[in-house]
């Protein structure tokens, strides 16, 4: 698979992201916001889009649907159930289901909580390629995605206890949006001797590209607060922050009242 991860640099540090079959060089171009630029970035590499998947239905992962597909005559595919909530979705995708383009194939998992139909595009790997998670606004490095904009906390939570905390540690990240160095900073406030972020958050200050970095689900264990629920730090901190008593907290509960707090943070 060759991937292309496109920075957008618009207010919500938006990523698209252009996958080609190595063999035909048929592309994938998920939430395509910036129409020029995935045209321009995809004719550059030599690529043919055939496939517009959105990872949910806000506008800022939509709104560049329209112009790729008139340019390129591309399918539009998206969740199912996100179908009334796109315009002009051509076949709508149920979890478990496989995404084909050229000899490129990826798993589709539904992983409700940003949104209620949101979709995650999984690549599985092979003996010469590490396995990647294109995860829109579900999970993000060092940090989950907002609930509060037609999601639901407790259902995030759930989508990453049987979803995304499985996943093999080599399993690389690729998020609908760059806010690694803020959820860093949110790590460490909850957390503030992670020697892992404070190692990366040095790194970034350092000259690090947050633009051309990606992580894996391995790194996500130890820099993201959202990964590390029973960490005692990270509870006593949540039953301070929400005035509870510490033993009342669990996993899910742990999770809500980080969401909440980075809400506002």
């Amino acid at each position: 698979m060759l991937i292309k991860q496109i920075p957008i640099r618009n207010n919500l540090r938006n990523y698209m992201y252009l996958l080609a079959c190595e063999q035909t060089l048929e592309a994938i171009a998920i939430d395509p916001l910036d129409h020029a630029v995935c045209l321009q970035v995809a004719k550059d590499l030599g690529w043919s889009i055939k496939i517009v998947a959105n990872t949910h239905h806000h506008f800022d992962h939509i709104d560049g649907n329209g112009p790729v597909i008139a340019a390129t005559g591309a399918e539009l595919v998206a969740h199912a159930e996100a179908m009334q909530a796109i315009p002009n979705v051509d076949r709508g995708l149920q979890a478990g289901e496989s995404l084909s383009c050229g000899e490129l194939v990826l798993k589709v998992m539904d992983t409700p909580g940003h949104t209620m139909s949101h979709i995650c595009l999984y690549f599985s790997g092979n003996s010469e390629e590490k396995p990647a998670l294109f995860c829109g606004d579900t999970l993000f490095n060092a940090g989950v995605g907002r609930c509060d904009f037609g999601g639901e906390p407790k259902i995030l939570h759930k989508t990453f206890v049987d979803q995304i905390f499985p996943l093999p540690d080599d399993v690389r990240i690729f998020p609908g949006h760059d806010y690694i160095e803020n959820n860093l900073e949110f790590t460490l406030d909850r957390e503030s001797d992670n020697q892992s972020a404070l190692s990366l958050r040095e790194q970034f200050k350092n000259g690090l590209d947050a633009e051309s970095f990606v992580s894996d689900i391995g790194l996500e264990r130890e820099i993201n607060v959202f990964f590390r629920l029973n960490e005692k730090q990270v509870r006593a901190g949540i039953a301070s922050s929400l005035n509870v008593d510490v033993n009342s907290l669990d996993s899910q509960k742990t999770f809500i009242g980080l969401r909440s707090l980075r809400d506002n943070w």
